[in-house]
This record gives structure tokens, sequence and C-alpha cells, in this order.
């Protein structure tokens, strides 16, 4: 049987989106942190001649003004311009037709793995510094084993939260040390007399309380008065309206004023709940520092604004040489021979080029201002108190619909940036935190939800840990009305295992 072939031919429209040259620059742009940022500005320096550093002379081509060569000019600054033009000179002659014309070469995208390798700033990591000030103590070669063990056995925030019994067990254990709880006890007050104050604090609550001990040892607060007393009261007899912020019921307890408890409260808020992040990283590679991309300042009135961190990104401007060329020779179409109209081509790409560049940095520096200003918006709370519980529920979508922006755009921003805040430094992506909500409609942060379990779930007794069953009635007396099941979700997200395996 014989077959036969039929060749078809159709038509179909389809609508395909296509990012131009100037949005994959501004997409890369926006992705990178300083550092890199600062790498590509200089590299884009060098490649594209029209493009220069210093005070803006001009970003338009049609800009009439030249620059004159005064005899002010310093030597480099003269040596620059000759080099900048020989390289001009150099290019045009050996251009010979447009498919010869430079192109605008990207630079490639580093990938993650090299940035992370990179070091910024102090390479002595917190660990260190702690270990520093331990040789400057005069202890027996027992005290200070035992307080270095001590010191490996920080949070991340500075703060002690392996309970001591533990501690013994593990010296015994790993390094034939038999140390009492009274014995470590003891070495503990030690390292709570290291700087900065309130590092080695079990909970919250001691860490604020070595803190205004140590404003009175330094001489800054009088012991006898009423600040100190008042802000001791507080925080020994009432932690927990504190920290549920009821000032309401601390205002009546100790019958202040309201002006005494504005006061209260500015002074309070300068305190650091998390001491150790003012000293680095106590995890990972403590070598690495890093370079945050917004500053955030809080004022002792609650008052929070931020900067962009420039680092040493320099005003970028377009060279007046290739303006005033371009000038000359459109003035001169008529008489225009090859090379000439050529030396137009790629000076009239060079200046695009450069234009684009400068629009994308700019571009950049905007961006990252609505979306910083929005994120303190939300989280001004946190900004203000430094509580990890007062993060609200936020989702890149909240941001987006605040800027306008899209939310990749939102998530491109948050990659890779962090913010210096007067608690420490954190990643964009530490202010984002799901929602729960409760049977009631009642919305709360996922985050505050893990971390009240996880004060639940260290101060049980490890002798009868409490099931996930328990451990959900016990959350819900203290406000979080949550399943079994999403405490046993909670659990196994904070890599804590279950009442069986915590039996100790």
């Amino acid at each position: 049987m014989a077959q036969e072939q039929v060749q078809i031919q159709t038509q179909k429209q389809q609508q395909v989106q296509r990012l131009s040259q100037q949005q994959m620059l501004q997409v890369k742009l926006l992705e990178m942190p300083l550092t890199e940022l600062e790498e590509s500005v200089n590299a884009e320096l060098d490649d594209n001649p029209a493009l220069e550093a210093g005070g803006e002379e001009t970003d338009s081509i049609d800009d009439n003004d030249t620059v004159e060569h005064s005899e002010d000019d310093d030597f480099d600054t003269l040596q620059e311009r000759e080099e900048r033009q020989d390289a001009l000179d150099s290019a045009l002659e050996r251009m010979r037709s447009d498919d010869d014309l430079p192109t605008y070469d990207s630079r490639q995208q580093r990938n993650n793995a090299e940035y992370e390798e990179i070091v910024y700033g102090d390479t002595t990591s917190f660990i260190d510094k702690l270990n520093e000030q331990v040789g400057e103590r005069e202890l027996t070669e027992r005290q200070k084993s035992i307080l270095e063990y001590l010191i490996g056995s920080l949070d991340d925030d500075g703060l002690l939260r392996k309970d001591l019994d533990s501690i013994s067990d593990e010296l015994a254990i790993y390094y034939g040390i038999d140390a009492s709880t009274k014995e470590l006890e003891e070495v503990l007050k030690i390292l709570q007399d290291f700087d900065p104050a309130g590092i080695g604090a079990r909970d919250l609550q001691e860490c604020l309380l070595l803190q205004i001990d140590r404003k009175v040892e330094n001489g800054e607060w009088e012991k006898d008065s009423h600040l100190y007393k008042y802000i001791y009261n507080i925080l020994s007899h009432h932690f927990d309206a504190f920290k549920k912020k009821h000032w309401d019921k601390i205002q009546s307890a100790l019958s202040l004023s309201d002006l005494q408890v504005e006061a209260l409260q500015r002074e309070i808020r300068k305190l650091n709940p998390k001491p150790g992040s003012s000293m680095g990283e106590t995890q990972g590679r403590n070598l690495q520092q890093i370079t945050p991309d917004f500053i955030v300042d809080t004022e002792d009135d609650g008052t929070v604004t931020f900067s962009l961190n420039h680092g040493n990104l320099p005003e970028l401007h377009v060279s007046q040489a290739f303006n005033d060329m371009m000038e000359t020779y459109r003035n001169n179409k008529a008489n225009m021979n090859r090379q000439e109209k050529e030396a137009l081509l790629y000076a009239k790409e060079k200046v695009e080029k450069a234009q684009g560049f400068i629009e994308a940095v700019k571009q950049r520096r905007h961006t990252l201002q609505v979306t910083m200003k929005a994120i303190i918006d939300i989280q001004r709370k946190f900004f203000q108190d430094g509580d990890e519980a007062d993060l609200k529920p936020m989702i890149l979508k909240d941001i987006a619909d605040r800027t306008g922006l899209d939310i990749s755009t939102i998530s491109r921003v948050s990659n890779i940036k962090y913010a210096q805040t007067r608690w420490g430094t954190f990643p964009l992506r530490f202010f984002f935190t799901d929602s729960y909500t409760t049977e009631d409609g009642e919305e709360m942060s996922t985050r505050k939800i893990k971390l009240a379990l996880k004060e639940v779930i260290d101060k049980e007794d490890k002798r009868k840990p409490l099931s996930d069953d328990a451990l959900a009635k016990v959350m819900k007396e203290k406000g979080f009305p949550i399943a079994r099941r999403t405490v046993a979700k909670y659990r196994e997200q904070l890599g804590l295992p279950v009442a069986r395996l915590r039996k100790g």
C-alpha cells in the first residue's frame, strides 16, 4: 500500500514577553549586594570610556556645555583624560565597518558561592572576642576550660539557653571535667561580667537585669535612684506584663504618671535584648563579615529612620568629551566621510550605554528605598524594641502592594541584602514571616508562636517532658490557640524532638 506524505503549514499567533537589554541590566544590578555592585561599577568604568566617575558634568547628550582644561587640573586628572582620549583614538582607528562596532559586554553574574567566600571588614569572630577577654582574667586552667566551653555553648544572640545540668554532663563525657552546677554558676558569673553587658544570660529577663546592674557599676546610674529602682522592679516583679507590653498594668501597680512611663520606656529601649548580635556571628563561617545595604537608626524616642549604604560607589556621569564629539559630527553631517560616520556611531552607542547604566543604578537606589520604607512601616515595633516576637505577619505580596512593585522585584531586593539595626545586622528575609489564623479569625505571626513554643519546651520538666497534646494546651493558656498537629509541625521546624527523646 502506497504511503502519501502531506505537508501542512499553519499560522499561529503567540504573545511572548521579552525583557529589553535595559530591563535585564536593571534586574541584574537590583540583585547585587553592595560589594558586588561596587565591582560592577568599576568594571563598567573600565569598559566604557563614555562613563566617568566624579562630580556630575552632564548626563545628557544634548548638553552643549564644554569643560575647559584649566591650569588648576592636577597631573592625575590630565593623565586620565589623555589615556581616555588615546583609547578612543585607538578604537576609532581599528573600526572599518558597522559590524566591527564594540557591543556592550555585560558582566557575568557571579554565583552566590563565590560571593559567600568574600571576607568583609573585621575578621575577628564573636567567639574570638570573648576568648580574648578570657585571657585578660586571672583564672585557673580548670576555670578557663569551663569558661571556654560556656562561650562555645552560647546562642547567636549571646544568651546561654542550654541548662547547666546538660553542660555538666557534656563536660564530664567529652572533657573529663566533673563540674557541679554550683561550680558552673560561679564560672558563668565570670562570663556575665564580660563585654557587652548581658552576655551569658539564660533568658531575656536576666539579660536586661545584667545590663542595668552594669550601668550602676559603670556609674551611669545611681543604685538609689528612682530610675534604677523602677526598672529593676519592672524587670524583676512585672516581667510578664512587660513582655506583653501591658504598660497600663505596670503603671497602675507602681503608681506611675504618664511622663514617668514614657521616661522608663525610653531608658529600657536603650537595653539590647541580643547582646551577641553586635559582636558578629557565632555560627557558620565566623570570618565572613556582612556589608549591610541599609543602615536603620532608632532614636531614643522611638523614631525610626534609614539610609542606603553607598559604600565606595562613585557619582557617575557621561563624559563631556564624548558629547562634544557627537555634537561636532552632528553639525557636520553633510561633509562626513565613512570613518567619521563610524566614529559617530561608536560614540553614540557608548553614550547611550553609559546613560542606561546610570539610569539602572538610579532605579536600583529608588527600588531599595521604597522597599525598605515599606518594611519599616510594617515592622516598626521590631525596629523600636528589637523583640523578635513583635514581627508582624508579612509576605512579599504585602510589600509589593504597598510599593506598587512586582513580587519578583521585592524578592530580588530581599535576596542577599542586609539591614544594620540597633539590635544587630539581619538579612532582609528575616523580616518576612508567615501568619497563622486561629479559629476565631485572629491572625498571628508564626515566628512569635514558634518562639513561645520553644520557650515552653525549654522550661519544661525534662523528667516529664510535655507531649504535643499537652504543649497545645499550654500554648492555648498563653494565648496561642493552635492545634496539636500545628504544634508538631512547628516543633519539627525548630529541630526539637518528640517528648520521649527530650526526656533527660
